[in-house]
């Protein structure tokens, strides 16, 4: 009982201080990779910090809706972090088909972002937020296919037993395609390169960042917060098919735990630092294989 007490208030911990942590691990891999010293390995908290003590400039055109999209993001994330078990602990919250409300919260989460964008009447918000619904009917597509490999492996549509029964097996065909597939997943979902480039400033190349132009002070913050949050969700999601393995020593599990996503964090660098960003046109075809790669795991799973 009192493990269970204290695995609730680890993940819980976990969740709402540990993600700006990886943008931080991202961008000191790539400065490394690029000879310079780069940014404090803190700054990503340091940046949302000073955000939440500034003022906020708010477009008259704007409703509420505007207002409410990165508070409803944030919560969506947040709620799906939760259905998640990280390493080999169960979630907080599990229940029989809590798969599909994982899905959906980012699919809300999705719908109130672009949503603001579109509320402030800006063309180049408007451009972000289609290319941001364009690229995720490819994503989404890939993304649910994935799962549906965890699916036909575990027997289980929760997420808890789902990606906690891979441990047992050994390592297939389908599982190594489906985390091939989950990882693309992982950058387009989070609009990392070679996918978009989360340190743009034209405008004309923009998607995310395009959809945020208009947020400042506490509302950008909480912006930057939930994309830290999901790009934890999403990268403790793929750790399961990644690296399947445990110490069975309570501290020792989330201490491995809390290691392996700042490795993941240091892969996603090493790729964005030795991979360009693709041409816009090139994307929906990456999202394609990520699909195929899934799509075709899945298939072999069907015996």
């Amino acid at each position: 009982m009192l493990n269970d007490v204290m695995t609730i208030a680890i993940h819980i911990g976990l969740l709402l201080f540990m993600p700006p942590l990886l943008p931080g691990v991202i961008n000191r891999t790539k400065a490394v990779f690029a000879g310079r010293k780069g940014p404090p390995l803190l700054q990503p908290y340091f940046d949302i910090c000073k955000l939440f003590h500034k003022g906020m400039v708010i477009s008259e055109s704007t409703t509420w809706v505007f207002l409410a999209a990165p508070v409803v993001a944030l919560a969506a994330t947040l709620l799906a972090g939760l259905l998640l078990p990280f390493g080999p602990f169960a979630a907080p919250i599990h229940f029989t088909g809590d798969l599909i409300l994982f899905v959906y919260l980012f699919g809300l989460a999705r719908f109130f972002t672009t949503s603001a964008a579109l509320d402030t009447g800006s063309s180049f918000e408007g451009m972000g937020a289609a290319r941001e619904v364009a690229f995720a009917c490819l994503s989404e597509t890939a993304f649910l296919l994935g799962l549906l490999v965890l699916v036909r492996l575990s027997g289980s549509v929760s997420l808890t037993p789902m990606l906690l029964s891979p441990l047992a097996h050994p390592p297939e065909a389908p599982v190594l395609m489906a985390a091939a597939g989950l990882f693309i997943v992982l950058l387009a979902e989070n609009l990392r390169i070679p996918v978009d480039d989360p340190n743009t400033h034209l405008e004309l190349t923009m998607i995310h960042e395009a959809m945020v132009l208009d947020n400042s002070g506490p509302l950008l913050g909480l912006v930057h917060y939930g994309s830290a949050m999901k790009l934890f969700v999403l990268s403790a999601l793929a750790l399961h098919l990644f690296v399947p393995f445990q110490i069975g020593i309570f501290g020792a599990d989330w201490g491995l735990f809390v290691i392996e996503m700042i490795a993941m964090a240091a892969v996603i660098g090493i790729v964005e630092s030795t991979m360009a960003r693709l041409q816009m046109r090139h994307v929906p075809t990456l999202l394609m294989a990520a699909g195929l790669l899934n799509g075709i795991g899945f298939v072999l799973m069907v015996r």
